[in-house]
């Protein structure tokens, strides 16, 4: 589908940027604090960016674009759950969990359950997360493949170098800003696409006269009737369990590192709000041109090479619609969901080997443990070794030719996202339970996902939700009795657990170190680099509204970057030595 050497270069540009954006930001990491949470210096803009696009991979604009072919609006569900789950962290928790004042999430389970569950937590998150951005990176590699033509093995090597170098080099620094540029070509891309979609069919009406004449009013319901499609989904049962998942996972312990790089919980709530608002606005646009495709394209759609053809409906409709040039930008508008979910979810891994296992080892086997500047070596050295087991797992699976990515990792996350959320999200608001109360509660939540996978009887999404939920929940509650048992040790961490989690940041006395002009001048001068570059792709030979639409799509990118120059040129990052270590203060100190 990519015919156009334009098009290939502007792939290899992008990708060439996001590498100097690693490289011109690794000096801002002077410590381990730096490297794996900006050093609590990210701006609101900055962090609610990387979460709102480390929350989806290009399954978004595959699997579920295949979804919205077969069933219409059904699947935007997932995505106005995850608005949802954005807007109550908006609402109180978000800067719960940034008062939290941690690094990784092992080390707030630590504060909260003790040494032994964090261990489990820690040990079960690398494995998983190196499994889930290998599917991802496969996934992407083999859509892009079949779909536009690129070699396979290309696409893992060069999309998970591209990754790897930067967030090595960068750290979180760079993890979060390339985030943030990849918003800004994702969010207008995808805006344009959906506008061209509705201006082919005739706007708003012209789709459901369409829609209606091709009798697809059922097929492209919000809910659907039991029965209209196996085990029972798309219905308003499953809906509601959809909503119920997305929203209790968004909410628990296991999400609370979005906020960690943050400078305060005011800030926080402004990155939650952000989330929200870009995930609000994707459920309502991501889903019209797999649609549109069904109305105009579906010949087309069904000829993809791939093992479920409507998983190419986003990808056509883009190659039918857009300008030259500009399939190009879809591609690596596809790459940047991926690569986002794939950097955030390194970078996290290696805090978490580096904050909480390494520290573990080292006691178990008396070995000398590293500080300050070495620890910060062996983080990056961590962080090379995952991301080079990430790639060599995908090219396993690509020489595997395994089949079912995509609904592979839904019913894993189906399976394990209800049981190990549980315990993190109750932990939050219930005191009084044991130390061992959230393994309980996980290994209860587990039985059932278990028995899904041995029973000759298929379970539904929302059967496998329900019933990991009630058991869960009553695994936890059950613990509460044997509160009574523990020592006054336990107690008062507990205690200084929660009175860390309430009190607000004292961001001049704890950090004491502000960057927000440096990072608008920074991310402001690649972004208007990137929006300039877009701009010249109106070079190529188009008609003139192919041509306005690009520069549309590359003068909003551009025009963001220079104000934010402009901003950022205005005066001078104010720096205060702060009373206490950039780390923060201890749970212990805030309680004392």
């Amino acid at each position: 589908m990519l015919h156009s050497g334009i098009e290939l270069v502007t792939i290899g540009v992008y990708l060439l940027v996001l590498v100097a954006v690693g490289l011109v930001l690794h000096r801002q990491n002077s410590n381990v604090s730096d490297y794996f949470r900006n050093g609590c210096q990210g701006t609101w803009w900055l962090v609610g960016a990387s979460a709102f696009m480390s929350s989806f991979s290009a399954w978004t604009f595959t699997g579920a674009a295949g979804v919205a072919f077969e069933a219409g609006w059904s699947v935007s569900i997932i995505f106005l759950a995850n608005a949802a789950g954005f807007f109550i962290n908006f609402l109180f928790l978000a800067p719960w969990f940034r008062q939290l004042r941690a690094i990784t999430v092992p080390e707030v389970i630590r504060n909260r359950f003790g040494g032994a569950t964090q261990q489990v937590y820690a040990w079960f998150s690398v494995p998983t997360q190196l499994l889930f951005s290998a599917l991802q990176l496969y996934g992407l590699a083999i859509f892009s493949a079949s779909v536009f033509g690129l070699n396979l093995q290309a696409v893992i090597l060069g999309v998970g170098a591209v990754v790897l170098i930067y967030s090595v080099v960068g750290g979180s620094w760079a993890v979060m800003s390339n985030d943030f540029l990849q918003t800004l070509v994702l969010v207008p891309m995808t805006v344009l696409l959906a506008v061209l979609c509705l201006v082919k069919v005739g706007g708003v009406d012209g789709f459901l006269d369409l829609m209606r004449a091709k009798g697809l009013s059922d097929d492209f319901a919000f809910v659907h009737q039991p029965g209209q499609y196996p085990l029972n989904a798309y219905t308003w049962a499953w809906a509601a369990a959809m909503f119920f998942q997305n929203v209790f996972t968004y909410n628990s312990l296991n999400s609370a590192s979005r906020y960690f790089a943050v400078k305060d919980g005011t800030e926080a709530r402004k990155a939650a709000l952000l989330g929200a608002v870009l995930m609000l606005l994707g459920a309502c646009i991501w889903f019209i041109p797999p649609m549109t495709a069904r109305l105009l394209f579906e010949a087309e759609v069904s000829a993809a090479a791939l093992p479920k053809p409507a998983e190419a409906a986003y990808a056509i409709a883009s190659a039918k619609l857009l300008p030259t040039g500009m399939i190009g930008l879809m591609v690596v508008a596809m790459f940047a969901a991926t690569m986002s979910s794939m950097d955030v979810g390194l970078n996290r891994n290696a805090a978490i080997f580096t904050q909480d296992i390494y520290p573990a080892l080292c006691r178990l086997f008396s070995l000398r443990q590293r500080h300050d500047r070495p620890l910060l070596r062996l983080g990056q050295f961590f962080s090379l070794g995952m991301g080079l087991s990430i790639i060599a797992l995908a090219v396993y699976f690509s020489q595997a030719r395994g089949q079912g990515i995509f609904e592979f990792m839904l019913n894993v996350t189906a399976m394990l996202g209800i049981p190990l959320s549980t315990p993190m999200l109750l932990a939050l608001f219930i005191r009084r339970v044991p130390r061992w109360s959230a393994l309980f509660s996980t290994a209860c939540g587990l039985v059932p996902s278990v028995l899904s996978v041995l029973s000759t009887d298929t379970w539904s999404f929302q059967q496998k939700v329900t019933i990991n939920t009630v058991v869960g929940l009553s695994g936890f509650f059950a613990t509460m009795p044997f509160w009574r048992y523990e020592q006054p040790r336990y107690r008062q961490q507990v205690a200084a657990f929660f009175k860390t989690m309430l009190t607000p940041i004292d961001y001049e006395r704890e950090v004491g170190i502000s960057s927000d002009l440096r990072q608008l001048k920074v991310i402001g001068t690649f972004a208007a680099v990137i929006g300039i570059l877009v701009c010249l792709l109106a070079l190529a030979p188009n008609p003139w509204t192919g041509r306005l639409q690009i520069l549309l799509v590359g003068g909003a990118i551009a025009a963001i970057g220079l104000v934010f120059m402009w901003i950022g040129r205005r005066r001078t990052d104010r720096q205060v030595a702060p009373d206490r270590p950039a780390e923060g203060p201890s749970p212990e100190a805030i309680a004392e």
